[in-house]
């Protein structure tokens, strides 16, 4: 595709805060019979009758949560919808409407933010998540989104990270590792970009792990799969920060200790081709890379039978007394104390 050398630029200072609130969310759609009231007021206003709601909130920062060297604006809408839904869902809970709040620089023209709430139009029509409001100030520097996610859930379908028992199964859905390859991709590629501007990347081999980073998919799915097998989960978490992480979050607050087995891990083939180009371990990787958006979940032994099988699932370990601790058993049947290893928001590194 040629790149327009001169695209058009509109100082959203012309329009004005409502304005631009106007201009960004006039193609919002109403999905949901709880909303009363979205945008256009002091407040929305939900009507939930019996149903219990479940709220969360997430923030992504400019280069620290993404880089928009590689990242697409409609890309970026995009996954700010989605990681704050998979918050949802990993509640067994259903997203149904989201709050979109951000802060800009002059930097960016009325166009870059269209092409933004392009994206997060796009994902709010995909999850069928209704955008009753939010927020825009500036920033003195970069973007910063922040996107607060309500959803409903009968208060017998709810599931936290506190129900684990000591002989459960660990679950994970879809494959787990992808994600964090993709972003190495695409620093290597910007790295080639630097040194050579006139370098065009052939990421053909990549395509998978790209789009793992770049257009995740919250496991909305999940809910309905589990409810037609008569399963609910005993605990779940997303893995957003790192299979690990998330393992040591259920064990912590369930008070459990886990055996993870190395050999049941789910590996995508381009996933682990990458790995061995990039000489990196796969288990390693696997473990403690995130933003996979899966679902981690526990349950109960008997319920075995009714998930073997099932290609949605991976069975990957036991749940234990929490005095045996937690740990990777590896392919040569070696117990190796698990340690999170997965993304920190706040490190200093």
């Amino acid at each position: 595709m040629i790149e327009d050398k001169s695209p058009q630029r509109t100082s959203i200072a012309q329009l004005g805060e409502f304005g631009l609130v106007d201009h960004l969310t006039k193609s919002f759609e109403i999905n949901q019979a709880s909303t009363l009231k979205g945008i256009g007021d002091d407040a929305a206003v939900l009507d939930f009758k019996d149903k219990k709601v479940v709220v969360s909130t997430d923030i992504l920062v400019e280069g620290v949560h993404f880089d928009l060297g590689y990242m697409p604006l409609r890309h970026l809408g995009y996954k700010a919808v989605v990681v704050n839904v998979s918050d949802i869902c990993a509640m067994n809970a259903k997203a149904t409407q989201i709050l979109v709040t951000i802060a800009v620089s002059n930097r960016f023209p009325l166009e870059a933010l269209e092409e933004l709430f392009d994206g997060i139009t796009l994902a709010a029509n995909e999850y069928k998540v209704d955008v009753i409001g939010g927020d825009t100030t500036s920033s003195q520097k970069g973007m910063i989104i922040s996107i607060t996610v309500i959803g409903e859930a009968e208060e017998n379908e709810i599931v936290y990270r506190n129900g684990a028992g000591e002989t459960d199964l660990l679950v994970v859905t879809g494959d787990i590792g992808a994600a964090y390859m993709g972003l190495q991709v695409l620093e290597r590629e910007k790295q080639v970009f630097q040194v050579n501007p006139n370098s065009q990347p052939d990421l053909d081999a990549y395509t998978y792990l790209i789009e793992r980073q770049l257009k995740p998919e919250a496991r909305k799915d999940v809910r309905t799969l589990l409810h037609a097998l008569e399963i609910k989960p005993t605990a779940m978490i997303d893995i957003s920060d790192g299979l690990s992480s998330e393992i040591m979050h259920i064990c912590k607050q369930s008070k459990v200790g886990c055996n993870l087995y190395e050999d049941k891990l789910p590996l995508d083939p381009q996933f682990m081709n990458v790995c061995e180009e990039f000489d990196l371990d796969a288990t390693t990787v696997a473990i403690n890379g995130g933003e996979d958006y899966e679902l981690l979940f526990t349950i109960k032994m008997e319920d075995f039978e009714k998930i073997k099988g099932n290609p949605n699932f991976t069975i990957i370990g036991h749940m234990t007394q929490e005095s045996e601790g937690i740990h990777l058993v590896t392919r040569a049947n070696t117990r190796i104390p698990l340690k999170a290893r997965g993304w920190n928001a706040l490190s200093e590194e």
